[in-house]
């Protein structure tokens, strides 16, 4: 098939078996439509057209039955609260709904009780962030359903979270910081990895899209991927003279190829680099936000100001790092004085005999 000119998006052609060239407009999530003739010619613009803007797919519609929790996953798909999120987050809430309707999906809204919700989560007990993480969507889900009204009650209120044997992903302590950069030394991409992760504080899908592009007069500036927030973060001394001597790039991460990382791409490398440097397997990129907060609560910064840095939207979770701070310090303190006390003890001369 001799093609001229470039066809308009979403438009596929190909020859079929009696050697006639068929057109199709197919864009995921709307309908698939034959299209007549060729490529800018009349009829086929004004069919083109008309597909171009048909009312959108059900995601789910072909499959899902009136009241089931398939159909409730679609309807949920459509509100405010779920395209208002940020693309990354949509992708990890789909992928935690698409594995629940695909095994819950035939089954009644009306019927669903708690036992049956308690019961769902248990059975992920092995895998209690993953156990959480889905009583959430079940309850954005139920929530939603009551809200059309059809349920008068959440099943997924007083459901008992399966119980986490650590507090999440493991804080980089100095040590770990220390044995790493001994391994990889400035001039490597493992290096300057760590540097923007530690440097910045921010997540791995936004550490992989900083460029040149975001600073200026040696502020960095981003809009976090996950929730939208816009963070200003003035260079680190170490950081800038690392990011002066880059090459010429939009983005400072790159791979071995020269091509910029994906999030889960730049994940599975950086676990790589943590094994060259012998440290602890469950170390992570996460970790080191966590390690930014926690180096910026040692030195005295107020939640507000790890804020600023971090773009957490709640207090909650950078309060943490600056209770903990203050425990070391007050800890330390406790001990000097514990210490002093005994010196002072020491010197008093034991009182004579009678």
């Amino acid at each position: 098939m001799k093609q001229l000119r470039k066809p308009p998006k979403y438009c596929q052609g190909f020859e079929d078996r009696h050697g006639k060239v068929r057109w199709y407009y197919r864009r995921p999530g709307f309908p698939r439509v034959a299209l007549p003739g060729l490529p800018w010619s009349p009829d086929f613009m004004a069919a083109y057209d008309k597909a171009d803007t048909g009312e959108r797919l059900e995601i789910g519609k072909a499959r899902s039955a009136p009241g089931t929790i398939g159909a409730l996953v679609a309807s949920y798909y459509r509100t405010s609260d779920f395209s208002g999120l940020g693309d990354s987050t949509k992708t990890t809430y789909r992928g935690i709904i698409e594995r629940f309707r695909a095994e819950h999906g035939h089954k009644r809204v009306a019927h669903m009780e708690k036992r049956h919700v308690q019961g769902i989560i248990s059975e992920k007990a092995a895998t209690p962030a993953a156990a959480n993480n889905l009583l959430r969507m079940m309850h954005l889900l139920m929530r939603h359903a009551v809200d059309l009204g059809w349920r008068g009650d959440d099943p997924t209120q007083g459901v008992r979270k399966a119980k986490r044997k650590a507090g999440g992903f493991l804080t980089w302590e100095e040590d770990h910081i220390s044995q790493f950069v001994a391994c990889h030394k400035p001039t490597s991409r493992a290096h300057l990895a760590l540097m923007l992760l530690l440097y910045t504080g921010q997540r791995r899908s936004d550490v992989v899209r900083m460029g040149r592009q975001h600073v200026r007069n040696d502020v960095l500036s981003v809009v976090q991927q996950k929730t939208g927030q816009d963070v200003h973060i003035p260079l680190h001394p170490d950081l800038k003279a690392l990011l002066d001597a880059l090459p010429l790039g939009m983005t400072f991460l790159v791979t071995a190829q020269g091509k910029p990382f994906t999030p889960a791409g730049f994940t599975n490398w950086f676990r790589d680099m943590v094994r060259e440097a012998k440290l602890h397997d469950g170390l992570s990129p996460h970790g080191l936000r966590k390690a930014t907060c926690r180096r910026l609560a040692e030195a005295g910064c107020t939640p507000h100001q790890i804020m600023a840095i971090s773009g957490h939207r709640s207090l909650a979770e950078v309060t943490r790092y600056t209770v903990a701070a203050g425990r070391k310090q007050l800890a330390s303190q406790a001990m000097l004085a514990l210490g002093r006390t005994i010196d002072e003890t020491a010197t008093v001369k034991p009182a004579e005999a009678v």
